[in-house]
């Protein structure tokens, strides 16, 4: 029986140090669920295995059992492998979502040349399907699914409306932590009818029917959070307006060394 308390967290990551570059979410997503672990809860750290990754460097290998799934998007299926590695002085591992279709180029979000993958889409769907399902494999039920960057927010979406009636995810709640990044052009014009496939509500996701932007998907994604956590001094200030406006649980701007204890108080209080 779990102990009381939100004590299973599990992080959906975008990027991690030192997989890739230093940034304020590589940075966040590093140290973030180790000063956790270290205080006590459970984790569970996910992120993409982008094809810029070194995996003999890194030491990544496949999980066997773990991988083998198909997932289907937009009527295709696309086998899912899950690798893991261990930051050995965290004590910690992190488990890669891996697929050849989208995860096998040499870059993460954008090219060589800095134009924004087309089907970026498609991978934030098998994305947060892969951690999803892989969650699921491990049997491991998390109170709290924090999700950071926007490749992982429409995970809010499917623990509200898709996976709320597994019994691993019936009680999870989630987070979203907004940090100073955007995307452009937007996303594919097809990506509501793509999402509406995967059982999310038109309803829901009304504002990327009109225009899938950087903008419109983090608002509806803070629409189906339980809470919000504000990762850099600069945020979008349309994205922060609306999310001061939405009335839910915020933890503001940190950069101090009480940080971790902060965001640990407020899985407590979610």
């Amino acid at each position: 029986m779990k102990k009381k308390g939100n004590s299973r967290i599990l992080y959906v990551a975008q990027e991690i140090f030192p997989y890739l570059p230093e940034s304020s979410i590589a940075n966040t997503c590093r140290y973030l669920p180790q000063g956790i672990q270290e205080r006590g809860k459970e984790i569970r750290t996910f992120m993409p295995k982008y094809g810029c990754i070194n995996e003999r460097r890194n030491q990544l290998h496949e999980v066997i059992r773990l991988s083998g799934m198909n997932l289907v998007i937009n009527d295709t299926d696309h086998p899912l492998i899950i690798k893991v590695a261990s930051i050995q002085s965290a004590r910690m591992q992190v488990y890669f979502i891996d697929n050849e279709d989208y995860f096998q180029r040499k870059a993460a979000l954008v090219d060589d040349n800095g134009k924004f993958f087309a089907d970026n889409d498609e991978r934030t769907i098998l994305f947060a399907n892969g951690v999803l399902e892989t969650v699921k494999k491990l049997r491991w039920s998390p109170d709290i699914v924090h999700c950071h960057g926007w490749l992982s927010a429409i995970v809010t979406l499917y623990i509200k409306y898709v996976y709320n009636r597994n019994p691993l995810y019936e009680h999870s709640k989630t987070i979203l932590t907004l940090y100073d990044e955007t995307f452009s052009p937007s996303l594919n014009k097809e990506f509501f009818k793509k999402l509406t496939r995967e059982n999310i509500p038109a309803s829901a996701i009304k504002l990327l029917e009109k225009d899938p932007s950087y903008v419109n998907l983090m608002k509806t994604a803070l629409d189906a959070t339980d809470g919000i956590i504000i990762g850099d001094k600069n945020i979008n200030p349309e994205v922060l307006e609306y999310a001061k406006k939405s009335k839910k649980p915020i933890l503001e701007y940190q950069d101090g060394e009480e940080y971790v204890d902060l965001h640990n108080e407020f899985y407590n209080q979610l």
